[in-house]
């Protein structure tokens, strides 16, 4: 709940630290983070992930979805699970892939809030 009381910047700054918020990552941290949205920098990997979304998929389904060759779909699945972003269990011939972290979806709301707010901007420039 808001008590109406508007704390000075620097105070906000300094608790957003203290409570890991913002700061203190080190070099390993941040390239592991790069290393993550590089992985999803790719309309592919993006489809990928969301048709995941909606529950664990052979990739005998995903192919028929995605113009290209079986390595080609293979070798953006391999750049997804390399970073713990999708996991596979075999299952005789047949390869299902699942979502390991599901958060990652909230990234997409993210992006889509960040478009639409680009958006509005530009129409207000604009007028």
């Amino acid at each position: 709940m808001g008590t109406g009381i508007v704390l000075p910047e620097q105070y906000c700054c300094i608790v957003a630290q203290q409570c890991g918020i913002i700061g203190g990552m080190n070099t390993e941290q941040l390239k592991a983070r790069a290393r993550v949205m590089k992985a999803l920098a790719s309309p592919v990997r993006l489809k990928i992930v969301d048709e995941l979304s909606r529950g664990e998929r052979c990739i005998c389904e995903l192919q028929p979805l995605f113009p290209m060759n079986k390595s080609t779909l293979s070798r953006h699945v391999t750049e997804l699970k390399n970073v713990g972003i999708v996991g596979e269990r075999r299952e005789g011939a047949r390869i299902y892939l699942r979502l390991l972290t599901p958060c990652v979806l909230s990234m997409f709301d993210c992006a889509m809030r960040v478009i639409r707010a680009e958006a509005k901007r530009r129409t207000s420039a604009a007028s």
